[in-house]
């Protein structure tokens, strides 16, 4: 049997342990039923030797729960990053690490021969030159190292100039500080700040998604295939069934949720000529395809339909290209005329019509309406009738407000239908 490490190989797997416990929480041992009980074991003690100060354990008569408790109107950094940190190495991997770094810290441009005999020489390390020259290739694609040709030899050095000019501007610690906390990608503020010796001392954020770090991956691979217009070939994983599916599609935007964080990638699949949005924690890999040559086309294409977008879905319950909404609104004037000014800068583009003295009417075209209905039901106790072109979306609204007279134990339900007033409820 195998000694337990912390370290860890394959990123997705941890990934998807974290985002259990952060997200959802409150399982059991056995209630993770897609690996087996020692996996969930060496999962939690990695997770556990990450983020001790924020794990919380309750007992329950199954076992007892693991979840994460953060609040990040408190921290200064996102302690997320750790899982970010802990990728495994050989023993050749982390004395080449510190040699190679240490022997052109001074700016010198040495080949891979010359880097191999100055180990031997200066440090009493014996590598091969093969060795050497591949750890060396790799720094230069994560750039650590820069690479340049100089007639037939190639050179590898250290550039040092960008890491000092840092650390001499007090002002882009700041920015650096304060990019790690705000900004997709913030490992990359918090890598920096860290070889800075530079902590946090200025920022905090109230309402910071520390979870979202855990998909800048998928989301750095969509990016580059965005700047480079091309297909790709997503390998996503159903929330609901559990089950893993191929899409084929041309990423175009990422679309932010400012309520709760999550992210989504909008794109074209040509299987369905159509645009659909895909959450970015579930899509487990990004493979890049060839160049989409109408890219800019579904791009114009994707501006024109976003003014009738509600969120993020661009089909309806009924699978027609557009549905309407229309509501009527009793508002009591001119002491409730916030409740206009709400509809306005709420509506999204809705248009807000007087119809005669405390009577409105909002009226709107979306792809889905049923988007808009968790918005729709800030507005109970005012509404008069709500109509939709999209039935299923006007049936669920009034099978919703049923469903709270039962549970409230009202002496009254609605039908849906007007009372003597002209009111549904």
């Amino acid at each position: 049997m195998s000694d337990f490490q912390e370290l860890i190989r394959n990123f997705s797997k941890t990934r998807e342990y974290v985002r259990d416990f952060f997200v959802c929480g409150f399982k059991t041992r056995n209630e993770f039923k897609e690996k087996s009980p020692r996996t969930y074991d060496n999962e939690r003690r990695r997770l556990e030797s990450w983020l001790s100060p924020y794990v919380r354990k309750d007992y329950v008569s199954g076992g007892s729960n693991i979840s994460l408790a953060i609040d990040s109107n408190l921290l200064d950094t996102n302690p997320l990053f750790r899982v970010w940190k802990t990728k495994s190495f050989t023993d050749n991997d982390i004395v080449l690490h510190f040699l190679i770094l240490d022997l052109l810290q001074d700016g010198k441009r040495l080949t891979a021969e010359e880097i191999t005999d100055c180990l031997l020489t200066e440090y009493e390390a014996l590598f091969e030159v093969q060795t050497v020259r591949r750890k060396c290739r790799a720094y230069e694609r994560e750039g650590l190292l820069t690479r340049e040709k100089i007639g037939k030899k190639v050179v590898f050095f250290l550039e040092n100039t960008l890491a000092l000019w840092l650390k001499s501007n007090e002002q882009v610690l700041d920015a650096l500080a304060f990019y790690q906390m705000a900004e997709a990608l913030g490992i990359i503020g918090n890598e920096l700040s860290e070889q800075l010796d530079s902590r946090n001392r200025t920022f905090r954020v109230k309402h910071s998604f520390f979870v979202h770090t855990l998909e800048d991956e998928i989301l750095l691979l969509l990016l580059e295939a965005m700047n480079r217009k091309l297909k790709t070939k997503l390998a996503l994983k159903s929330s609901r069934r559990n089950g893993k599916h191929v899409i084929f599609c041309t990423p175009l935007q990422i679309f932010v949720s400012s309520r709760s964080g999550r992210r989504y990638l909008c794109g074209y699949t040509e299987k369905n000529r159509r645009f659909t949005c895909f959450r970015l924690d579930t899509i487990k890999t990004v493979t890049p395809g060839e160049p989409d040559e109408i890219y800019e086309e579904r791009k114009e294409q994707l501006n024109r339909n976003r003014c009738y977008l509600w969120g993020v879905s661009f089909q309806g319950t009924e699978r027609r290209h557009m549905d309407t909404l229309t509501m009527i609104l009793q508002v009591l004037e001119p002491e409730e005329h916030y409740i206009v000014e709400r509809l306005n800068r709420e509506g999204r583009g809705g248009t807000v019509t007087r119809i005669e003295k405390n009577i409105y009417r909002y009226e709107r075209e979306a792809f889905d309406c049923n988007e808009m209905l968790p918005w729709i039901r800030t507005f109970t106790g005012r509404i008069l009738t709500l109509e939709c072109t999209a039935k299923s979306v006007e049936q669920r609204f009034y099978q919703d407000l049923q469903a709270m007279y039962r549970m409230y134990g009202t002496a009254e339900e609605t039908s849906g239908k007007e009372d003597e007033n002209g009111t549904v409820f």
